[in-house]
């Protein structure tokens, strides 16, 4: 997992991250705006509330979060096998 060392809220519902590692971005939220529980963001002020969790999330309140791995994704344009190189596929039955 990488490890988020600071978020910072942008203009127009955008994320500014910077990891462990050094990879630093920006990641464009504005399509999720209204969306499910992501209706809070229609408020700039709670969107500026953004912080990291205690488990290294990106979070806001009422328990709405963000995997910090999926935003590393976002930014690199990596592909999940080649950040998480042991990964495979397995077959789930239901």
């Amino acid at each position: 997992m990488k490890k988020i060392v600071s978020v910072q809220a942008l203009p127009d519902y955008r994320l500014c991250l910077r990891y462990d590692d050094g990879v630093e971005g920006e990641v464009d939220l504005s399509a999720e705006v209204g969306k499910g529980v992501f209706k809070a963001w229609e408020d700039p002020e709670f969107f500026n509330r953004v912080r990291i969790g205690d488990f290294g999330q990106v979070e806001w309140p009422d328990e709405i979060d963000l995997c910090p791995d999926a935003l590393y994704l976002e930014i690199t344009g990596k592909s999940v096998e080649e950040l998480f190189p042991n990964w495979t596929k397995e077959a789930v039955s239901a």
